[in-house]
């Protein structure tokens, strides 16, 4: 009887996990659905903002006195890696992801022989490569995203890196977070913002404008080039920061989703099997007892 009550604790304990892994992927998928929308609508207005300052590095070249955040500092000696993540687990690999992404670029990097920063925004990587990375670790930003991404949130991240680049903490600032593809997918991307990174992309996604639209248009800027940089080009490194913190947002609500329907579908599996093995046990007892009883009423 005592294998009984083992059995019957652990049914009932496994269907009091499949009642919250049900409940939070329920939660999981109504968050997913805002996440997703805001993620999607914002992509165009990042994409074009990306592509329109592109356009407007190309135009003035290497010129002298253009702003830092294009130019840079004339050298790629040490790098700051932005790392996405969540403050909650249960997200199946989310996290694990921009982890093994963050450790290859470190480990490519101080190959190379330059210096690494990281900065987390979102505490799991963190909690997990704290040790691992000790001082290369400058910053870590938690809370974001508890009521929903809001643009001040990636303004203030934003900031942060800037002002550490203006204090020459830093040469180069790569971004890496998941990009939303679908609740089952999402695609590990770094994104360097620092310095501004027109290059072959720019050019390319130039010629995808052309091919679609026909001939590119001359413009005439008023005022100068350089001084539209100087403005746009802070306001694009914060409008790139929000767009990765909504992708990553709408990414982990995926996950977590994915995640916790997986975990349901195995918690009513596992009841399965112990109701089935238990339903066994308890009809092996009553077996036991009957031979028991006909055994002592034979003996008599």
């Amino acid at each position: 009887m005592a294998n009984l009550k083992v059995l019957k604790g652990r049914i009932e304990s496994v269907k009091s996990t499949r009642k919250i892994t049900s409940a939070m992927k329920m939660v999981a998928a109504a968050k997913l659905r805002k996440a997703q929308e805001a993620a999607e609508a914002a992509r165009p207005y990042a994409e074009r903002m990306e592509r329109m300052l592109g356009s407007l590095a190309d135009s003035i070249g290497g010129v002298e006195g253009a702003p830092r955040m294009l130019a840079g500092t004339g050298k790629d000696d040490t790098h700051l890696l932005v790392a996405f993540t969540a403050d909650r687990g249960l997200c199946g690999g989310f996290n694990g992801s921009i982890v093994r992404q963050i450790r290859k670029m470190v480990r490519e990097l101080r190959a190379d022989g330059k210096t690494v920063k990281v900065m987390f925004v979102g505490r799991k990587a963190h909690d997990v490569l704290k040790r691992e990375l000790g001082e290369a670790v400058i910053d870590v930003v938690t809370g974001v995203g508890k009521k929903g991404v809001e643009y001040a949130e990636g303004a203030d991240v934003a900031e942060k890196i800037t002002r550490k680049f203006e204090d020459g903490e830093f040469d180069v600032c790569t971004v890496v977070f998941n990009r939303f593809q679908s609740a089952m997918t999402q695609i590990v991307t770094p994104m360097q913002l620092i310095p501004f990174a027109s290059g072959d992309d720019a050019a390319n996604d130039n010629n995808d404008a052309k091919d679609d639209n026909g001939p590119s248009a001359s413009y005439i800027f008023e005022p100068e080039e350089e001084e539209i940089l100087a403005s746009l080009l802070p306001g694009n490194l914060a409008v790139q920061i929000f767009q990765a913190m909504l992708e990553s947002s709408a990414s982990e609500h995926g996950a977590r989703m994915s995640a916790m329907d997986s975990a349901t579908r195995n918690a009513g599996e596992m009841i399965d099997k112990l109701t089935l093995t238990y339903n066994r046990t308890r009809q092996a007892v009553i077996t036991s007892e009957l031979i028991e009883i006909i055994s002592g009423a034979e003996a008599l």
